[in-house]
């Protein structure tokens, strides 16, 4: 399978923004009680936290598999793969 830029360029937005799930889920537990309704995943129980990061990880770490990408910047990405890890034991 060939991606066109264009396609690039989307998946590369999409690994942004799970990055920026799994970095909101961590930072809202952390918060611990002083989180607020106001914070995405306060609800959630840290087995509901862990699925949530699991499945976004899975997700950036199969994306960077892919030997099509260009000169995308990934430094947010690992980052954000790293912290998942550490988050669910993985």
């Amino acid at each position: 399978m060939t991606r066109t830029a264009e396609q690039i360029a989307q998946a590369h937005k999409a690994c942004l923004d799970g990055a920026d799930t799994i970095n909101v889920v961590i930072s809202t537990h952390e918060k611990g009680s002083d989180a607020t309704d106001k914070d995405f995943a306060h609800d959630m129980t840290l087995d509901e936290k862990k699925a949530r990061v699991t499945r976004s990880v899975g997700y950036l770490k199969h994306q960077k598999t892919l030997d099509d990408w260009t000169d995308e910047d990934f430094t947010v990405i690992d980052k954000a793969i790293t912290d998942a890890d550490a988050f669910t034991g993985e």
